[in-house]
């Protein structure tokens, strides 16, 4: 409507040829106008519809949107099984769900194994860093590794 506005104000006519409007004629605008008048009435009812049902279904109790997948439960289960080192996608195909499910009910620093890592990460580091501290003492300061 806006558009067809814009153009009139620079003499520039719409001509509709699947439905034989021309905004060059008086009919034609008239027929314009009454047409867009009801797809703007016809949008804001079904606005108006959407957001009556949603209130309607909200005063039942009823959530919109898809049911829930992962209860509570089940978060806490793929958080032990994660936790005992299972692999995710293990953990998904237990829970009935993709990979992507799981990863995003449990934060990533939970999903990665934390008991698995925290076992097998600090003795590395600390043997890499005693190493390297214990070369660095050997070889004394100024000389190269």
């Amino acid at each position: 409507m806006d558009l067809v506005s814009s153009f009139e104000a620079q003499g520039i006519n719409f001509v509709s040829l699947a439905d034989s409007v021309d905004t060059s004629t008086p009919a034609g605008r008239f027929c314009f106008h009454v047409m867009a008048s009801l797809a703007e009435m016809e949008g804001d009812l079904t606005v108006d519809r959407t957001r009556a049902g949603l209130e309607s279904a909200r005063l039942k109790g009823r959530v919109g949107g898809q049911k829930r997948l992962m209860t509570d439960a089940k978060v806490d289960a793929a958080r032990r099984s994660l936790a005992l080192g299972l692999p995710p996608r293990e953990v998904a195909s237990t829970l009935g769900a993709s990979v992507a499910t799981p990863n995003r009910w449990i934060p990533a620093s939970e999903s990665m194994y934390p008991s698995r890592n925290r076992h097998m990460i600090q003795p590395l580091l600390s043997a890499i860093f005693s190493v390297s501290l214990g070369r660095r003492l050997r070889q004394g300061p100024g000389r190269p590794a």
